[in-house]
């Protein structure tokens, strides 16, 4: 058995939009790219799955267009052909898209007999296969993948992935006991409540911000939690890691943290991963989830989720504190930050987030520690720095405004363009700032044409070394 969803990213599917005027217009269609996402085993239901996520939407030319009305539409296949051979020279599977203008998303028998024969031209190509999108007049959408040319897949969900994150398809997992998030249904509806139940949410990190972002996505009822951390708890960790006690200093943070929302009985399955977020092992967690949460304090960590929120599609919310002791006649210098990654928008490394020379030592630190103390000795890389300073208080805010955008993305109450790009809390004071960011020109990662959208690529997320 074989899972699949599909990911269309928000600039995407605004491009897909001007198909569907109204419901009255006749029927349209678009052709796109999309990369693979190929998941060997999804950590909470055990089985195989495989995400598209949207990578380019092509027009197709109108000399092409042969004729069209509410109820059907048809092209010559010229520029399929076309489509065909960059698919294959971009390694990517082509789609096409078509609209139901006044009528709900299905596929047809005819569609079924017309798609057969593309499914067949595809397949001698030695293609991978072919998506199939339907567009419906009354705002729904289904889509499916081609994988011979008597065989198809559907998928189980389709999501439009940007600042808002909206879903169709996914039967929730809903347990039979749901009336504690009665409150919270009766501000959102109850199909905020089975949208929270079938989210499948990563944290990484479960230090200070982590362990309160996992404890508050639990109670909200997310159904599907994996958690990565590589560290044990230390007796520094105690003032601040939600569910620590003195008898577990020792043991790993994500045990500690899996036994507490165990312990809570609200229905919520979680996994977990001793492991460094660069671990190989890690990447089915990843690329199975809806929802990315950054709550590592290390560069090299965050390159590769900032990565991940591109090629993948995403959503990634970093959080971050940087907090000063200065004299008590100066003041002190305390900011927490958190930042939404999707495609469309300015990366961490834009944003000045990251410090790829930094990440590059602690790289060096972990997987060659003798070379790190040689350079080091010699002044070629600085080294570890003293401990932050952490209060309890603030890491946990922080953790809570993550959380919101999270459920901002979900239910839009920002507003239309959903999660905020990057809010800056300065508690010295006593303000907010919301930063306009823009991207470096020619970034690869932000500003990258082949970034945005690509699934898998060798090496893995086009990291070298």
């Amino acid at each position: 058995m074989l899972a699949m969803d599909i990911t269309v990213l928000e600039q995407h599917f605004a491009l897909l939009k001007p198909l569907l005027p109204d419901t009255a217009s006749n029927e349209a269609a678009a052709y796109m790219l999309f990369g693979a996402s190929d998941i060997t085993f999804d950590p909470w239901s055990g089985i195989p799955r495989l995400r598209l996520v949207s990578h380019k939407v092509i027009e197709i030319p109108a000399t092409d267009q042969i004729s069209a009305s509410p109820v059907h539409v048809k092209w010559s296949t010229r520029s399929f052909m076309r489509l065909l051979g960059d698919a294959a020279i971009a390694g990517k599977i082509p789609a096409i898209v078509h609209t139901h203008p006044s009528d709900h998303a299905f596929f047809s028998e005819q569609d079924d007999a017309n798609e057969r024969e593309l499914a067949r031209t595809v397949h001698q190509k030695g293609l991978r296969g072919l998506v199939s999108i339907v567009l419906g007049g009354d705002g729904s959408i289904c889509g499916r993948i081609w994988t011979e040319p008597n065989k198809f897949i559907l998928a189980d969900t389709m999501q439009i992935v940007g600042g808002r994150y909206m879903r169709h398809g996914r039967a929730p997992t809903v347990g039979s006991n749901r009336h504690y998030l009665d409150r919270q249904g009766r501000l959102f509806g109850l199909n905020f409540n089975d949208e929270m139940a079938s989210l499948r949410v990563c944290i990484v990190g479960c230090g200070g911000t982590g362990s309160p972002v996992a404890m508050l996505l639990a109670r909200l009822g997310v159904g599907h939690i994996f958690l990565v951390d590589n560290d044990v708890i230390d007796e520094t960790n105690l003032n601040r890691v939600h569910g620590s006690r003195r008898q577990d200093i020792g043991r790993p943070k994500v045990e500690i943290i899996k036994r507490e929302i165990d312990a809570m009985g609200l229905g919520c399955h979680v996994e977990v991963a001793q492991k460094w977020i660069n671990a190989a092992a890690v990447r089915d967690a990843l690329k199975s989830s809806d929802f990315i949460f950054g709550c590592t304090d290390d560069n090299s960590g965050r390159i590769l989720i900032n990565r991940l929120a591109f090629f993948y599609g995403i959503p990634v919310i970093d959080v971050g504190l940087r907090m000063i002791a200065v004299s008590e006649r100066q003041g002190h210098d305390l900011n927490g930050r958190v930042t939404t990654l999707t495609p469309g928008r300015p990366c961490l490394v834009c944003s000045g987030v990251i410090n790829p020379a930094r990440a590059h030592e602690e790289e060096l630190e972990r997987n060659q520690p003798d070379e790190f103390q040689r350079r080091k000795a010699e002044a070629y890389v600085v080294g570890a720095e003293d401990p932050a300073p952490a209060v309890v208080t603030f890491t946990t805010e922080m953790a809570a405004v993550a959380v919101d955008e999270m459920i901002a993305a979900v239910t839009g109450f920002h507003g239309s363009e959903g999660m905020i790009p990057s809010r800056v809390r300065r508690w010295h004071a006593r303000d907010d700032r919301f930063l306009s960011v823009k991207s470096r020109e020619h970034c690869p990662v932000c500003q990258s044409d082949e970034a945005g959208g690509a699934g898998d690529v060798e090496p893995f997320l086009d990291i070298v070394g």
